[in-house]
């Protein structure tokens, strides 16, 4: 039986699109986080000048924000992966579960 259900969970039309879809979502955003991450570490690599100049008379340098705009990059693109995991993902997966099971 359970050869039969998966049978039909992986020839359903709304599978193949669902993770159609997921797929390339999640090769975007790790597109973008590389990119993001990379290009960071690039900096730190190659452009140290640029990322120790201070920002104002305090102690901060332009690699704090930057750094620090890394994190926050992360966490958005986790807010917008988790936002359409629980609308449009969520839906084409019930969806599923509901052709499925008639």
């Amino acid at each position: 039986m359970e050869d039969k259900l998966t049978q039909r969970i992986i020839s359903n039309p709304k599978y193949q699109e669902l993770k159609a879809k997921r797929s390339s979502f999640g090769w975007i955003l790790t597109a973008a986080m590389m990119i993001v991450y990379y290009g960071f570490i690039m900096l730190v690599a190659f452009n140290k000048e640029f990322l120790s100049q201070r920002l104002g008379s305090g102690v901060m340098t332009v690699g704090i924000p930057v750094g620090f705009g890394v994190i926050v990059f992360t966490i958005i693109i986790t807010a917008i992966y988790v936002r359409r995991a629980n609308t449009e993902f969520d839906e084409l997966s019930n969806a599923i579960v509901a052709e499925v099971q008639k």
